[in-house]
This record gives structure tokens, C-alpha cells and sequence, in this order.
């Protein structure tokens, strides 16, 4: 397999393209051919050293793919089977999704419909993770309800502004530009 990998901290000059053996999957685990990663801005506070990850490491918290190889008492998913998944935030549950491939435990991994693209899938994990829990758990949005999304033309804020309007809540959003703003306003804002 390949995987940009880091060996230090730094700026993007310390991603390497390098080659490594394949993983195998072991219990409970599938391997995936990752055909998109998700790029966040933790991904970039890992590589600048902000947050600690063990080196040498690969970046990457989401991604989506196809199962390629099921691991022992694997029974919800099939080879060939698409996949998402996120690693919380980055604490090191999968990560290395900079990769062609990745091993992934089953239970952190969800189906991808036939008509979601593998980029809108791995995109999805991390950013909608976020704003579900915002909308949700942090503090459950309902009608009547005013919720001020700042950045609200970001992957998050987009996601937001649609849950929230969802919910039936009131959307203001925050943006640098007028482009920004039309994006939005199309998401609820």
C-alpha cells in the first residue's frame, strides 16, 4: 500500500509519499480500499505538532472505500461492500486514512448507499459527527429556537444551517464573503 506518511512536525514538507506492507484485518475488523479521505483542519494541527499523534504516523481521521477483507466474527459486512468511517475526532481509534489502504474496526464503519459518492461519504463522517451532535446532544434545536452557526459556509456550518432549519430553528450565519453567503443562505441560513 502507499500512505503519505509524517516522520516529523512541520509544514506540508514533511508529508512523505512512501510505500508499506498492506495490514491485515484482524478480529472483528475489515480492511478497506479507501477510495476518498476527508481532509480536516485536525489533520493539519497534527501535522504542525498542535496535537500530539505517535510518529511515524499517517494523517487521516475519515474515509470511505470498499471492504476488501473481512477479519474473524466480521458478519455485517461482505467483501465489496462501501464503507465510511470516522476516528472520533482524531483519538486514534482508525486514522491513517492518507492511505490506499486502512483496517477499520466493523463497528465504527456504516454503509454507503450506491448513489452517495465516496467523496461526499468520507466528507460527511467527521463534519456531519460534528454537527449532529451540536443540533442534538449539545443542544437539542426545535422550532422556535434561534441558532447562530458561525462559519456557517464551512463543511460544518453548511451541515449545521440544514440541521438546524431542519429542526425547525431559526438559522443566522456568520461568512467572510458574499459568495459565502449564498452558500448559506442555500443551506437555511
Amino acid at each position: 500500500m502507499h500512505a503519505i506518511q509524517l516522520i516529523e512536525t512541520g509544514g506540508p514538507e514533511v508529508m512523505r509519499w512512501i510505500e508499506l506492507p498492506t495490514p491485515a484485518p484482524g478480529r472483528g475488523e475489515v480492511l478497506v480500499r479507501i477510495e476518498a479521505a476527508g481532509v480536516n483542519f485536525i489533520d493539519v494541527y497534527f501535522r504542525k505538532g498542535l496535537y500530539r499523534m505517535p510518529l511515524p504516523g499517517i494523517l487521516g481521521v475519515e474515509g470511505a472505500g470498499l471492504v476488501e477483507q473481512l477479519g474473524s466474527d466480521v458478519t455485517t459486512f461482505r467483501v465489496g461492500d462501501r464503507v465510511a468511517w470516522s476516528d472520533r475526532a482524531g483519538v486514534g481509534v482508525v486514522g491513517g486514512t492518507y492511505a490506499t489502504h486502512v483496517v477499520v474496526p466493523a463497528a465504527r464503519a456504516v454503509a454507503v448507499p450506491a448513489e452517495v459518492e465516496a467523496r461526499v461519504a468520507a466528507a460527511s463522517m467527521l463534519q456531519g459527527m460534528t454537527a449532529h451532535y451540536l443540533c442534538h446532544s449539545t443542544f437539542v434545536l426545535r422550532e422556535g429556537h434561534t441558532c447562530l452557526v458561525h462559519a456557517a459556509a464551512g463543511g460544518v456550518g453548511l451541515l449545521l444551517c440544514q440541521m438546524a432549519r431542519k429542526a425547525g430553528a431559526r438559522v443566522i450565519g456568520t461568512v467572510s464573503t458574499e459568495a459565502k453567503a449564498v452558500l448559506a443562505r442555500e443551506a437555511g441560513a
